[in-house]
């Protein structure tokens, strides 16, 4: 048991013609989990073109979770905005990469943007190892939704909500070692309770 017959990986072996004793996997052999079944899913093509639906159900946790991968991998030179003026190409990288506003981008198939970030594009690298299938459509989620934020109208803005959205009103500014004080809009004195001594129960003069 403690001395079996054995070969040690990538070792001299005279059982086969090759002599290798690691031997290619089986041909068609499928990796666990990269069996890849459903073809649009892994390639964003219906045929040879880009599909424009989603896989999945887009909902908030999907647009949240788009929204965060793609400031980690994209927002470096696309920007947060998408507008391809990101800190990348601010330090002299050699193409600009394009806005996600221009006709072209916007008229361009969700599967074309899972397209690109799994085969790359130009001088942009694939994201294929860095990225896993199902958050590439939830980026390629969350670029639609850039492209909605960027050319809305107030048509699209609900009932009773002002664009832009008023800034707070603040009682005190705050210094670098506390916050700043928000003035409540329901009430006379601010958030903080400003009005009143916390120390005695006793009102300031």
């Amino acid at each position: 048991m403690h001395e079996q017959p054995r070969q040690n990986p990538l070792s001299y072996s005279d059982f086969y013609p090759d002599h290798r004793s690691a031997r290619p996997p089986v041909e068609g052999t499928v990796a666990r989990g990269q069996l890849g079944a459903d073809a649009y899913f892994y390639t964003g093509k219906l045929g040879t073109n880009p599909g424009d639906v989603m896989p999945f159900p887009v909902t908030k946790e999907v647009l949240e979770r788009g929204q965060e991968r793609y400031n980690i991998y994209c927002a470096p030179c696309h920007s947060r905005v998408g507008d391809g003026k990101g800190f990348i190409p601010s330090r002299g990288f050699s193409r600009m990469p394009p806005s996600y506003h221009i006709p072209r981008l916007q008229k361009a198939p969700l599967g074309y943007f899972f397209d690109v970030m799994t085969n790359g594009f130009g001088i942009m690298p694939d994201y294929a190892s860095q990225v896993s299938p199902e958050d590439r459509w939830k980026i390629a989620a969350y670029i639609r939704a850039l492209q909605l934020s960027q050319d809305a109208t107030m048509a699209d803005v609900p009932p009773g909500q002002k664009i832009p959205s008023e800034p707070p009103k603040f009682a005190e500014p705050g210094s670098g070692a506390t916050l700043p004080k928000v003035v409540n809009e329901t009430k006379s004195e601010p958030e903080s309770g400003r009005g009143s001594d916390s120390g005695n129960g006793k009102e300031k003069q």
